[in-house]
Order: C-alpha cells, then sequence, then structure tokens
C-alpha cells in the first residue's frame, strides 16, 4: 500500500527541484507524479482543454496552481513588444521581441534531428541565432538522406525544442523563431 505521506513528500521534492515528472519503482510498488510546468505569463493563445486546469492540484497536493503563476501587467506587456525602428532609440538587437509573431518550424518528415551538419561540429543554429530566409536551420535524416530544413522567413531562433539525435515525427515541433 503507497503511503499518502510518501507521495506528498515526493511532490515536495518534485515541485521544489522544478522538475514536471518524477517515476519512482520500489518493492514492487510504482509511484509516478506529474504535473504541468507553471506558465510565467499569460498569452493570448487558445484556450486550454477542458479539464487541463487544475489538474495539478488535483493530482498532486501542495502542487503549484495557475494562481500561483506570475501575471504581468499591462504595462509589462507592452514593454515585451517589440516598437518601430527609431522610435525608442534602441538598436534592432536590443529591441525587445514581439512574442506575437512567433512561428514555429516543424518536421518535414519522419527521422532523427541533428542541429550540425557533423558529429562534433558547430549546430546550424542555436537560441539567439539571428537567421535569413533560407538559411539551413537543421538536418533530418531519413533512410539514410540528409535532408536540410531551411528558415521559411527572417528571424531570430527564440527556442530549439528537439534535441540532437532524437527522432522526430511529421509536424513535430523542432525549432521557434520570432
Amino acid at each position: 500500500m503507497i503511503d499518502a505521506k510518501r507521495v506528498d513528500d515526493l511532490a515536495r521534492v518534485l515541485r521544489s527541484n522544478g522538475l514536471t515528472r518524477l517515476r519512482l519503482e520500489e518493492a514492487g510498488e510504482v509511484i509516478e507524479l506529474e504535473c504541468a510546468p507553471v506558465v510565467a505569463a499569460t498569452s493570448a493563445s487558445a484556450p486550454l482543454p477542458a479539464g487541463v486546469a487544475g489538474v495539478a492540484d488535483a493530482t498532486l497536493p501542495g502542487a503549484p496552481s495557475a494562481a500561483d503563476a506570475v501575471a504581468l501587467s499591462p504595462a509589462d506587456e507592452g514593454a515585451m513588444a517589440a516598437t518601430i525602428p527609431g522610435e525608442d532609440g534602441l538598436d534592432p538587437d536590443q529591441r525587445p521581441l514581439d512574442l506575437s509573431k512567433v512561428a514555429t518550424v516543424t518536421a518535414p518528415m519522419v527521422g532523427v534531428f541533428y542541429a550540425a551538419p557533423s558529429p562534433g561540429a558547430e549546430p546550424f543554429v542555436h537560441v539567439g541565432s539571428k537567421v535569413r530566409k533560407g538559411d539551413t536551420l537543421c538536418v533530418i535524416e531519413a533512410m539514410k538522406l540528409m535532408n536540410e530544413v531551411v528558415a521559411e522567413r527572417d528571424g531570430e531562433v527564440i527556442d530549439v525544442c528537439v534535441g540532437d539525435g532524437e527522432l522526430v515525427e511529421f509536424g513535430c515541433t523542432l525549432m521557434k523563431l520570432c
């Protein structure tokens, strides 16, 4: 029988270490805890599917809730948006990114994601890289063929969602450009 205090202690470890999933197998018993990561800011994106809100509270006693998330004031949200060049006197590279214009780069096929042209080589791009339309972002190996994935627009890489050497499926988000 699983002890409720033990589950509560594990949930505390999960939260205090910033983990979203914890699995413990001990003496034939399995305890698996999972909670959604706390979002630091709310956005105007699609609403959460029914049943998702409050899942952390329902599955893990004392887990972070939506009320624990940091909300941005309208002034803070305005500061995150990019402004017209010259209006603020900032160099374009110093201006905040407009996160409402994020574009995802998806896998065009099933295969293995490689961030660099060869093992040990510098990756094509990393977070913070400025890319131009047509620049190579990564390669996907499928059936022993290396297929380049190129940028469809200019932008800056703000997230690389897949690790080097990971298997990706068609339509899987590889990275995000802003």
